[in-house]
C-alpha cells in the first residue's frame, strides 16, 4: 500500500476532527516547510521520526551502459533520510 497526501489529509480527519480541506492545508503546510528548510540549505529533524539531510554531491565520470561513452555528471544536491533510532528500533521490533 502506498500512502498519499489524501490518505494523510484522511487520517489527520478521522483522528483529529479537522475538516478534510483544513486537513490537507495542514499536510501542504507541513511538506512545504520541509521543502522550503531543504531549499534554504538547512537540515531537517523530527524527533522521533528522523532527519533529512542535505548532501552535496561532486561532479563524476558516467559510462553509457550501450555505447560505453563517458559522460561527466554535474554535481547535484541530494536529499537523505535516516530513520530515528526510536523509529528504526520500532520497525525492526514488528
Amino acid at each position: 500500500m502506498t500512502v498519499t497526501k489524501a490518505k494523510i489529509a484522511e487520517k489527520i480527519n478521522r483522528e483529529v476532527g479537522l475538516p478534510l480541506k483544513e486537513s490537507a492545508e495542514v499536510v501542504d503546510t507541513i511538506l512545504e516547510l520541509i521543502k522550503s528548510t531543504l531549499e534554504k540549505g538547512e537540515n531537517v529533524k523530527i524527533s522521533g521520526f528522523g532527519n533529512f539531510i542535505l548532501r552535496d554531491k561532486g561532479k563524476r565520470i558516467g559510462r553509457n551502459p550501450k555505447t560505453k561513452v563517458e559522460i561527466e555528471i554535474p554535481p547535484r544536491r541530494v536529499v537523505v533520510f535516516h530513520p530515528s533510532q526510536v523509529w528504526r528500533r520500532e520497525i525492526n521490533r514488528g
